[in-house]
């Protein structure tokens, strides 16, 4: 699913005139994408733009701290349930590998000058905490049917990009599921 919306992002940042890198790597850490464009003024206008989206959550977004996993010997992926401090510190350690993480800041150096947004692209989430704390943080939270009602009805300055057939076909399936159910509308 990941993959999946990352393309329509992607496809999302491309129609509205931004160079696309999808999946850097930096040893085994990675950015989902990276995009960067000249503003009207000739500035430079860089993202770095994380997606987790699920259709139906069974966790998390965030692992639970090093410090809880030590601390309740429950390991990072726990479902169980945590407390808002026990949430509040996974954010913590989410944005420092997401964002904060040495390799990767410099290798956002080393592709433009920055300043470097934090953004987050999330569908439904098993805690709504956790959104409320990121976006506390600093990190620019977009839905993603957000991102796909801008796709289906914005002016871009890009009119299709790579991911242009993939985005026809999600659009496609909107369109069927409300045909398909008058009552629904």
């Amino acid at each position: 699913m990941a993959l999946l919306a990352e393309e329509l992002v992607e496809e999302w940042l491309n129609r509205q005139g931004y160079f696309t890198l999808r999946g850097a790597k930096v040893g085994v850490h990675e950015m989902d994408l990276l995009a960067v464009r000249f503003g009207p003024d000739g500035e430079v206008e860089c993202r770095h733009i994380e997606v987790q989206v699920s259709v139906n959550p069974q966790s998390y977004l965030t692992r639970l701290s090093r410090h809880d996993q030590r601390d309740t010997g429950r390991t990072g992926t726990s479902k169980a349930t945590r407390t808002a401090e026990q949430i509040s510190r996974g954010v913590d350690e989410w944005i420092a590998k997401k964002f904060g993480h040495g390799g990767k800041r410099g290798l956002l150096g080393h592709l433009a000058p920055g300043p470097w947004t934090r953004e987050l692209v999330v569908h439904k989430v098993y805690e709504p905490l956790e959104v409320a704390l990121l976006k506390d943080r600093g990190i620019r939270i977009h839905l993603l049917v957000e991102v796909l009602r801008d796709l289906a009805s914005a002016e871009t300055v890009v009119k299709r990009a790579s991911g242009g057939d993939f985005l026809e076909l999600v659009l496609l399936g909107s369109e069927l599921g409300e045909s398909a159910d008058p009552a629904a509308r």
